[in-house]
C-alpha cells in the first residue's frame, strides 16, 4: 500500500465510521489530519509511519465490519472465530485506544514522522512470536500496544485471557524506573496482568528461555499481578 492509497483509505473509513459509530471516527480523524498534508511520496518513504498506518487501517476496517453486524449474536460469532489474542485486541484494547485519551500519542506520532523511532529488539520479538506460534500459542503485535500501552507482544497459550509482555535488555539495576512506568501504563489501560521480562541477548538459547517463561506465565499468572522477571 502506498502513501496516496493510505490517505484515501483513511478518508473513506472516517466516512464509513460516521455512519456506523461516530465516536470511533474521532481518533481516526486525528490520524488523518496528521498525515493528510504530507506528500504521498514522502509518506511512502517513511517506513514506520506507513507500517503504523497500514495496521490502523486494517484493524479499523475489521472493527467497523463487526460494528456493522445487525445483532450482538452475529458480533459474538465473529469474535469467536478469532484467536484469543485477536479477540482481546479487537474487543477490548483497540476500541479503548480509539475512544479514550492517549497521553503518549502526540509524542510518539511526532517521533514516527521525524524518523526517530527504531525497533532495536524487533528481530527478537518476531522470533519469540513465531516460536510461541509453533508451540501452539497465539500472538498479536501492534505499534499502538508497543508505543501507548508498553506492550511489545500480546500472547495466549492454554489460558484464554491473554498476557501483555514487555521485553527489555536493561539489567535489573537500570530497569526499576522503566518497570514502574510499565506497570502504571498497564493499569491505566485496564490491562489486568502483565510480564516485564529483562533478558541478556548474549546468553545461549535465550529465545527459548524467553518463550518458556512467557508461556508459563501466560498459563499461570493471576490477574492484578504485574510480574518483573530477569532472565
Amino acid at each position: 500500500m502506498q502513501g496516496k492509497e493510505i490517505q484515501e483509505k483513511l478518508k473513506s473509513l472516517i466516512e464509513e465510521a460516521s455512519a456506523i459509530d461516530p465516536s470511533l471516527a474521532t481518533k481516526l480523524d486525528e490520524i488523518n489530519r496528521w498525515v493528510k498534508d504530507v506528500k504521498p511520496g514522502l509518506l511512502t518513504a517513511k517506513k514506520f509511519v506507513m507500517l503504523f498506518l497500514i495496521q490502523i487501517v486494517k484493524d479499523f476496517q475489521i472493527l467497523l465490519d463487526i460494528k456493522a453486524l445487525a445483532s450482538e449474536e452475529e458480533q459474538q460469532s465473529y469474535y469467536e472465530r478469532m484467536t484469543p489474542t485477536e479477540r482481546y485486541w479487537y474487543s477490548e484494547l483497540f476500541p479503548k485506544w480509539l475512544n479514550e485519551n492517549d497521553p503518549k500519542f502526540y509524542i510518539w506520532r511526532q517521533k514516527l514522522m521525524a524518523g526517530e523511532f527504531s525497533q532495536e529488539d524487533a528481530g527478537v520479538i518476531q522470533f519469540v512470536g513465531s516460536t510461541i506460534k509453533r508451540r501452539g500459542g497465539t500472538v498479536v503485535q501492534r505499534y499502538v500496544a508497543d508505543l501507548s500501552m508498553a506492550t511489545d507482544i500480546i500472547i495466549s497459550n492454554s489460558q484464554e485471557k491473554p498476557l501483555c509482555i514487555q521485553l527489555t535488555t536493561l539489567s535489573d539495576e537500570f530497569s526499576q524506573e522503566k518497570s514502574e512506568e510499565w506497570e502504571n501504563t498497564l493499569r491505566s489501560w485496564g490491562i489486568e496482568r502483565g510480564l516485564f521480562l529483562s533478558f541478556n541477548p548474549s546468553q545461549p538459547d535465550f529465545v527459548n528461555q524467553l518463550v518458556n517463561i512467557v508461556l508459563y506465565n501466560s498459563n499461570n499468572l493471576r490477574t492484578e499481578i504485574y510480574l518483573k522477571f530477569s532472565l
